[in-house]
């Protein structure tokens, strides 16, 4: 059957469409988004404005009618944490769900962390051992680890890139006192997470997905290898050290110049390598992998043990 999970993030309303069978490997068969940039449209009192909401009907029209283009039999609604967290998110997802149809799931930090985790597994295979997974979205962070699909740990830390974006770095390129907050609040709110990560065994193998992660190994890391239409990286702590601060000194319209960094990311890019560079090092990690499976795959995978 054709799969279709209609993913609406702190940044882009998107739709993966996937021919599913039992027993088979996913395979793509639609990629379409729509860039919405959700934090721009939530008020001083965590509430999406009318603006905000009438931006998000028209991208969930846009991709629910591309579905039905394409001969879609089931769409998987879900929203992540913007709207989870808006003080109005309740109402906002039942204007939502009749636009789109279906009833929207709201994942909690927790569930996201998990279900990033099985795709990376299952993409990664068993012979990955122990696997740590690191997930960058718009508006928070999550982090996984354990041996089997289902983490042992699992937690989501509110430090997504959009979100950071809006709360410190007001101008651009940043200055230095947005930048010295930033890093400090990340830092202060990424310690509790990586004294609980070194009271459990080391990882046999670290893996990080999200649209950020994989703009930051386009640049600052290094291709391995090309397997099908995917592209192996791999991104070293020390690449990303060098970066980040040019980054943070290139206006957001001229970023875009750079190889992997698109025009959906480019204001919130900064941000991202920030948080990714401190993840790194508090985490004692000098090399990850690009895993292309994220939580939408993990949906559909869970999705597909049912049929």
């Amino acid at each position: 059957m054709r799969l279709g999970v209609l993913d609406i993030g702190s940044n882009t309303v998107h739709l993966l469409v996937v021919d599913a069978a039992p027993d088979a490997r996913p395979a793509p068969a639609v990629d379409e988004r729509s860039t919405v940039r959700l934090m721009r449209y939530v008020d001083d009192d965590g509430a999406i404005s009318a603006e905000g909401v009438e931006a998000l009907g028209n991208a969930v029209r846009k991709a629910l009618k591309a579905a039905k283009k394409h001969g879609v039999d089931e769409v998987i609604g879900l929203a992540t944490s913007a709207i989870r967290e808006a003080t109005n998110g309740t109402s906002v997802l039942e204007e939502l769900s009749a636009v789109a149809g279906v009833k929207l799931q709201v994942l909690s930090g927790a569930a996201e962390a998990e279900l990033t985790f099985l795709a990376a597994r299952r993409w990664h295979g068993w012979a990955a051992g122990r696997l740590l997974v690191l997930d960058i979205g718009g508006g928070s962070f999550e982090v996984a680890q354990g041996l089997d699909e289902t983490p042992e740990y699992a937690v989501s830390v509110p430090l997504g890139a959009a979100r950071l974006t809006r709360q410190f770095l007001a101008s651009d390129p940043p200055n230095d006192k947005q930048l010295d907050e930033l890093k400090s609040h990340v830092k202060k709110q990424l310690a509790p997470v990586a004294k609980e990560l070194a009271a459990m065994p080391s990882a046999d193998h670290v893996v990080a997905t999200s649209k950020t992660f994989r703009s930051l190994a386009r640049l600052a890391g290094h291709q391995v290898a090309v397997v099908g239409p995917e592209e192996r990286r791999r991104m070293r702590l020390d690449g990303l050290r060098d970066w980040t601060p040019r980054l943070a000194k290139i206006p957001a319209e001229q970023r875009m110049e750079l190889p992997g960094i698109t025009a959906e990311r480019t204001y919130q890019i900064v941000a991202g390598a920030v948080v990714a560079q401190r993840a790194m090092k508090s985490f004692g990690i000098n090399e990850l992998e690009i895993c292309p499976w994220a939580l939408r795959e993990g949906v559909i995978l869970r999705r597909m043990e049912r049929l």
